[in-house]
């Protein structure tokens, strides 16, 4: 998991820093005032909701998948597009950038060390960096609104129509199931004392302890009570519960 964090923070912080930082270079020469119309086109909130929801789906289908491929590089690359843009139109600024990659790094680290609150705080960290990128606050808000309600139906339809399984959590629930077909075994089922005889060493009140041989064994009376130094008969062995019944009375 640690190469596979690597990986992923290190093409996100390329593919944006990089490119980001030509265009910015290249754009410190053109005034605001002369900004295309297709440019400002980019910014509308029709163009930043189907935006984040192609990076909503990209992670619904990373999410899904065992390896880093398709879905984080179609997120990645939208997210690309929409930073690119805002920041030539003058909205998205380099601190934006910086919580993005923060956020996304908190993300991971909550797959690594779950409990949620890391995790929750990546999510925050990426929406506040998202709102204070986009033309106006509540247009951004509305379009990640959206793209959540595309994640969550994204995620839905893949588990209940599709089968799929979350790969994003194997590492983080343990899967393997503990029985007794894979070898495990909680408690010795001792079946071969059944019928055996043994003496008590302390009275069954119902329970208590007997000798078996030379084995001190804990036992539990069939259901009244028995003096110490009595002969019993184990009737029933249910994991570490042995059951005994007096083997005759006095």
């Amino acid at each position: 998991m640690p190469k596979t964090t690597i990986l992923i923070v290190a093409i996100l912080t390329v593919l944006i820093a990089i490119p980001l930082h030509a265009i910015t270079v290249y754009a410190a020469d053109v005034e605001s005032q002369q900004v295309n119309g297709w440019l400002l086109w980019m910014t509308q909130p029709i163009v930043v909701t189907l935006l984040l929801c192609i990076a909503s789906m990209g992670v619904v289908l990373q999410a899904f998948s065992p390896h880093f491929g398709f879905g984080g590089i179609l997120s990645i690359l939208a997210l690309l597009f929409f930073y690119v843009i805002h920041m030539i139109a003058g909205y998205a600024t380099w601190q934006s950038i910086f919580l993005l990659v923060l956020g996304v790094i908190l993300l991971l680290l909550e797959v690594i060390v779950p409990g949620g609150i890391v995790g929750s705080l990546g999510f925050a960290t990426i929406i506040i960096s998202l709102l204070s990128s986009g033309t106006d606050t509540m247009h951004m808000a509305y379009a990640i609104l959206t793209a959540l309600i595309v994640l969550v139906l994204g995620m839905v339809i893949m588990m209940k129509f599709f089968g799929k399984k979350l790969n994003l959590f194997n590492k983080m629930v343990l899967n393997d199931s503990t029985d007794t077909e894979k070898g495990y075994v909680s408690n010795k089922n001792r079946i071969d004392l059944l019928g055996q005889e043994a003496i008590t060493t302390t009275p069954l009140r119902p329970s208590g302890t007997a000798m078996l041989g030379e084995e001190r064994i804990d036992v539990v009376s069939e259901g009244g009570y028995i003096d110490a130094h009595k002969k019993v008969t184990i009737i029933k062995v249910e994991g570490v519960r042995i059951v005994v019944r007096e083997s005759h009375k006095d």
